[in-house]
């Protein structure tokens, strides 16, 4: 019985048809020379994009080599972060610094005497686990020697990150704008946020928590309440020049809410510069006698990135 079973056994036991050590895995393949020049260009150039389209491109032409592309692609992924982590480690208080500053204006002379100015800078910092953001903003415009809009803003926001997309967040904010109805406003919130997507091409943040607002109105009332506040941050990244942005927020009160938005669309124009479309809505549920509850503002601009 003994000699039968060898028999049986000895095609799958032969040498030659057992795999070497030396012999590459299924998908294992080396790359083809003119593939591989590609691919190292596009790794070389650090653009992401760039390397998922490579990548997906020489893994059709040479399926065999499917196993070393990735290895590739992987392996330029895990060197990028362990350098974007050693940045964070080492960098100073005044490091990692990125932000935009934003202007738009007109003025008009001869039958009728108007100007405007819209200007706004917005400053990020984000560390391993913090991620702190201030905004300052101004809107003013002047017809005829009247005041016709005067709104001021001053933000700050740091967010402590507990999970990949989790976070907690703190806000601070004073607000003036006297043809809504209000001479300074001061509000501040903590609570929780959720990046509920994240890819390349589009992102979603929602945020919500109590949150507490002092109100100095211009019919010389004052409103000091405790709040529920809810935000919305949307991008979405139509190709690379074009983007579409969506800032949202509430505080809902009993006696007056207040929603705003931010609608707007980004257009790349060379290095650092671009042109930026944005209209603007801010809504109050009770301002004082004679102003209306719907403010709306519509702005065009240069921003400056960096």
């Amino acid at each position: 019985m003994v000699f039968p079973l060898i028999l049986v056994a000895a095609p799958v036991l032969d040498p030659a048809q057992a795999p070497s050590a030396t012999t590459p895995a299924k998908n294992d393949a080396p790359l083809p020379p003119q593939l591989r020049a590609m691919l190292d260009a596009a790794i070389a150039s650090g653009n992401e994009n760039d390397i998922n389209i490579i990548s997906k491109y020489a893994s059709n032409a040479a399926p065999e080599s499917a196993r070393t592309i990735k290895a590739s692609v992987d392996g330029w992924r895990k060197a990028r972060e362990a350098k974007r982590v050693e940045t964070i480690v080492e960098a100073g208080p005044f490091d990692l610094w990125k932000g935009s500053v934003q202007l738009g204006g007109y003025a008009t002379t001869g039958n009728t005497n108007d100007l405007g100015v819209n200007a706004a800078v917005k400053l990020s910092r984000e560390t391993l686990q913090w991620k702190h953001t201030v905004t300052l903003a101004v809107d003013y415009k002047q017809s005829s020697g009247l005041i016709s809009r005067e709104h001021y803003l001053a933000a700050y926001e740091p967010n402590y990150k507990f999970s990949e997309r989790g976070y907690i967040y703190g806000t601070g904010s004073y607000e003036s704008d006297r043809f809504l109805g209000y001479y300074n406003r001061y509000a501040g919130s903590v609570g929780a946020g959720f990046g509920v997507i994240r890819s390349p091409g589009i992102k979603l943040d929602l945020e919500v928590g109590p949150a507490y607002r002092r109100t100095s109105f211009t019919d010389a009332t004052q409103e000091n309440s405790f709040a529920a506040r809810g935000s919305m941050d949307f991008a979405l990244k139509l190709n690379r020049a074009i983007s579409v942005t969506q800032a949202a927020s509430v505080y809902f009160q009993k006696i007056n809410s207040t929603v705003s938005s931010v609608s707007a669309i980004n257009a790349k124009l060379f290095g650092p510069l671009s042109a930026k479309l944005s209209y603007a809505v801010q809504y109050e549920s009770a301002p004082p006698i004679g102003r209306v509850s719907t403010d709306t503002s519509s702005t065009a601009s240069i921003v400056y990135s960096f």
